[in-house]
């Protein structure tokens, strides 16, 4: 059955212009790397889909692997698309990514031309559209030159496959050379996607520099740390949660952080804000970051985290105060985590 959508929803989250580029994204995306796998339930992910849309969200990011199994991410929302939303298929930016293990043999991982895009083909068939609107190169392969993973890019864009490319999990110095490669095959990347939260900084050590240098927007995966970063975990792992079923995230690790997350949750307390709207919005601070990309299980999680936009300024008492929760040391004495 066709949606009708809250003819309200644009005026209920802030839109921001994705690096050089004339495309704008809505401050808070979609993550659909969990909760869209043929284990979940499909009602649940339909509601959550429209619900999003209705809240104004616009982008929907997949990847060939998501799921599990790999690949059913993408059926089950090319199945609410079809079915839902074809009629607003020019207002949505659904993204898909190339670039891990998809099926065996030599020609069905890492960044080989004809990985690239025999997967996206694939990726279209199972979304059942004609082209995405942005694909991406998943991560960076150390076996094949830069300029035949960036070729295929190119390529998807020359063909209609896609209308922009996107990097994910590259680091500074590689992603200014396959900017450069892009800008010459006409090409130009529009956007990033690297892990980036609370706990893990890593893209401030360069790779934010280059992507303000070089005009590409930021969105940020991971922003909550798979849920670790929220009030979920603040008193153990509860029964059935991501922690006890996820292959990437576990009980251990969730046990390792909780004496700092709950520092944290008495810093956003104090902000008046959820821990994870807090962690959101500490995201969206850097000048770079154009959306953050955190999954959810319900419309409720994403009304949530969508209050992170209206979030009051980082004093710089508030920034030290996380940094030291971070680092465990003294308020007083700490500098940024390394």
């Amino acid at each position: 059955m066709a949606h009708l959508p809250d003819a309200k929803r644009y005026e209920k989250i802030p839109y921001a212009r994705c690096g050089r580029s004339g495309l704008l994204l809505p401050r808070v995306s979609l993550g659909l790397w969990h909760n869209f796998g043929d284990q979940d339930h499909q009602s649940e992910a339909r509601e959550l889909v429209l619900g999003a849309f209705n809240l104004g969200i616009t982008h929907f990011d997949l990847a060939n692997n998501y799921g599990p199994p790999p690949g059913s991410a993408e059926i089950n929302f090319g199945k609410i698309l079809k079915q839902n939303l074809a009629a607003h298929r020019d207002e949505l930016v659904i993204s898909t990514k190339a670039g891990y293990t998809m099926w065996a043999g030599p020609y069905g991982d890492w960044g080989s031309r004809k990985y690239m895009l025999a997967s996206l083909e694939q990726s279209l068939k199972r979304l059942q559209l004609d082209y995405v609107d942005i694909f991406y190169s998943h991560r960076p392969d150390p076996n094949t030159p830069l300029e035949e993973t960036m070729g295929a890019l190119a390529h998807a864009v020359r063909t209609g496959k896609a209308i922009y490319v996107g990097l994910s999990n590259y680091g500074p110095e590689q992603t200014a050379a396959a900017a450069k490669l892009l800008r010459e095959m006409g090409a130009p990347c529009l956007i990033h996607q690297p892990r980036y939260n609370i706990i893990d900084r890593k893209p401030e050590n360069g790779l934010f520099a280059v992507l303000e240098r070089e005009g590409i927007g930021c969105i940020p995966f991971s922003p909550l740390a798979q849920g670790i970063l929220s009030d979920r975990y603040l008193e153990g792992v509860p029964s059935g949660s991501r922690a006890t079923r996820s292959a990437f995230l576990k009980s251990d690790t969730v046990e390792k952080h909780r004496p700092m997350v709950q520092k944290l949750q008495l810093i956003a307390l104090r902000r008046g804000q959820t821990l994870a709207q807090m962690a959101l919005a500490w995201v969206m601070r850097q000048p770079a970051v154009v959306s953050v990309l955190p999954g959810a299980s319900s419309v409720k999680q994403v009304q949530s985290n969508l209050t992170a936009v209206q979030s009051a300024a980082f004093t710089a008492e508030d920034l030290q105060a996380i940094d030291a929760a971070v680092t465990g040391t003294d308020a007083a004495k700490a500098g940024p985590p390394i």
